[in-house]
């Protein structure tokens, strides 16, 4: 192969590669009601990979101990669009977005409000989190896009 035949098919393999990503794009948005480190928290993780919903964890308590749940689907509550989940022993719950925060319920009980969660440093102390949602508008999009469509 000639020098220019060559350098023409390098350009063509490397504009190729620049069109497809080198790994996947996960992306996480938190919710929390409590306060983390008390029996009462408790925190879903909400993520996704490629714009796709991927996993969804539960924690609770003051250990964080963590549950992995199943998206049921879609649902409409009281008139609003949401979706459902369910724990490994069965019991479902229903969660609503609410402006930026999720509305959460199960059996009919007055719903819980969960609000976007940072996870990243505090005064310089701590891990850049990368994949999560910066804020809890681009939190509650991800979910809108992701888990009501």
């Amino acid at each position: 192969m000639s020098a220019p035949a060559f350098a023409s098919a390098l350009v063509f393999a490397l504009g190729a590669l620049a069109l497809c990503p080198a790994h996947a794009q996960n992306r996480v948005a938190n919710y929390g009601a409590g306060q983390p480190g008390t029996v009462s928290y408790e925190h879903f993780s909400f993520w996704t990979n490629d714009g796709r919903r991927t996993d969804i964890h539960y924690a609770y308590g003051k250990a964080r101990q963590d549950v992995s749940l199943r998206y049921v689907g879609r649902a409409r509550l009281a008139g609003k669009p949401g979706f459902r989940v369910r724990f490994p022993d069965g019991h479902l719950l229903s969660l609503v977005p609410d402006g930026n925060t999720l509305r959460v319920t199960t059996n009919g009980t007055p719903p819980k409000t969960f609000t976007w969660e940072y996870e990243g440093p505090v005064n310089g102390v701590g891990t850049n989190c990368s994949v999560c949602t910066d804020d809890a508008a681009a939190a509650m999009q991800l979910l809108r896009k992701c888990y009501l469509r």
